[in-house]
């Protein structure tokens, strides 16, 4: 069994890491309290209760994007600092940009003008993302949230995986994320049952953990124990991408990305977010 060096790790978060993300590792790692998190994710907030500055990296612009709204739930919840006026605010700005069917766009076109990874480009007609309206509906779900974009979103979900056959591996993310948290657990099992496999059978996950490339492995699809898409693998191809998640901390003590990295900025940011990510996937994995 493969463990990280953590003091490497905890070095390189001091050294190099946002706020925020010492924060995070504070929080998940030191038991440090729930307050600073919430204050650092609250720093990225606009006045119209969307998210943006860069906390989503590869956006560098100041105005609200769902990516950002979507980033800003989840270090609340994994931390524990949800805050509910935040929260209400941030679903009543996806509301307010919401497209005609309901749901989140991948992008929002206040980001023009502004630097950005070259895949940040608003989609003609401004339709549904299942990536980002996944994303953010299976937290707000996990966090029982009543809200009307919500509602929306939910149906937009349902909807769209009832027609998917060839989905991309981003949305399949969104996909899961929603049916992971969605409150309806037998139709969510029953949808897993034939979407799930989708993921062996149109090859958008590879079982080699030392696959060179912009791929994506077992535990980007089922990062913990009880992820709906773990079932799809047997414990040896599971331990093998953990082992290999292990072995991927640098000689720098962080971890770092295989997407192309078009910003040092950027890529600075995305390491150490992923370093405290990939400790906290160890962690809940029994490798720490």
């Amino acid at each position: 069994m493969n463990t990280p060096d953590f003091n490497a790790a905890a070095a390189f978060v001091a050294a190099n890491a946002r706020v925020l993300d010492r924060r995070r590792f504070q929080r998940l790692f030191e038991n440090g309290p729930a307050g600073p998190v919430r204050d650092a994710v609250a720093a990225y907030r606009n006045d119209d209760g969307g998210f943006g500055h860069a906390l989503e990296p590869d956006c560098r612009a100041p105005g609200s994007q769902p990516a950002a709204v979507a980033m800003a739930l989840r270090i609340t919840d994994e931390t524990g600092a949800w805050d509910e006026d935040l929260v209400r605010e941030a679903c009543d700005w996806l509301a307010a940009v919401a497209p005609a069917e309901g749901g989140a766009a991948f992008v929002e076109a206040t980001l023009a003008g502004w630097a950005h990874a070259p895949w940040w480009v608003p989609e003609e007609g401004h339709p549904a993302s299942l990536v980002a309206t996944g994303m953010i509906a299976g937290t707000l779900h996990a966090r029982g949230v009543s809200h009307p974009w919500l509602d929306g979103a939910t149906e937009v979900m349902w909807n769209r995986i009832g027609k998917i056959t060839e989905p991309g591996d981003y949305e399949m993310f969104g996909v899961l994320a929603f049916l992971q948290h969605v409150p309806d657990r037998d139709r969510a099992r029953e949808v897993f049952g034939r979407v799930g496999p989708l993921i062996l059978e149109r090859n958008l996950v590879t079982l080699d953990p030392d696959a060179p490339g912009e791929v994506h492995g077992v535990l980007d699809f089922a990062p913990e124990p009880d992820s709906l898409a773990r079932t799809l693998f047997d414990d040896a191809t599971v331990q093998a991408h953990l082992d290999h998640l292990a072995q991927g901390q640098k000689e720098d003590g962080g971890w770092t990305f295989n997407w192309p990295a078009w910003s040092p900025a950027a890529e600075l940011d995305w390491r150490g977010f992923l370093t405290v990510d990939a400790l906290r996937v160890l962690s809940a994995n029994g490798r720490l």
